[in-house]
């Protein structure tokens, strides 16, 4: 008898290793995305001589990063943390993201972030810059985490928009506006 409970046993765990995951069982692995890609919008503002920056990052994808490397646990989401996070999403933006333009840095200033589902929306502004001609944007968001991440820009400058993208290990491209 205890032959056939033990017997009766591995095949419920054959059943469900096998048939979990198409009823929604997943393990830890199958429930990540297979896609490491961020998004940024950077908008020149004719009105006030600055360039607007909106990125978007999967929000799972964030946390992770910012846990592993500042040693905390994150939740993007809890509104009684946001101050917390917010302090460490503009410390990482700041390191990983940079504009330049006719060979100087365009100093960014870190607005805040917000959450939209499954990303976290960071939004930044450049400083003041007139007549610009040409923008390089160097970017590494994610790099510390994924080898297969890309990072799109979407350039629009006096109404004109220009599409780019960096994939790792690339951190650089001038956009001609």
């Amino acid at each position: 008898m205890l032959s056939l409970v033990h017997h009766s046993i591995v095949i419920c765990y054959v059943i469900l290793g096998v048939f979990a995951p198409q009823a929604g069982l997943k393990p830890a692995n199958l429930s990540k995305h297979p896609l490491h890609l961020s998004s940024t919008e950077l908008n020149y503002n004719s009105k006030t001589s600055t360039v607007e920056l909106s990125c978007r990052i999967f929000t799972d994808d964030f946390e992770d990063l910012l846990g592993k490397k500042y040693k905390v646990k994150p939740d993007l989401s809890a509104a009684a943390k946001h101050k917390e996070m917010d302090a460490l999403v503009n410390k990482y933006m700041a390191s990983h993201m940079q504009l330049t333009t006719a060979g100087k840095v365009l100093p960014l200033t870190y607005i805040g972030f917000e959450n939209d589902k499954e990303v976290v929306v960071v939004y930044m502004e450049s400083a003041e810059s007139k007549n610009l001609k040409t923008m390089e944007v160097s970017c590494t968001v994610l790099y510390d985490s994924f080898d297969d991440q890309t990072n799109i820009f979407h350039v629009i400058y006096n109404g004109n928009r220009k599409s780019s993208k960096l994939t790792y290990p690339d951190k650089k491209f001038v956009a001609a506006l």
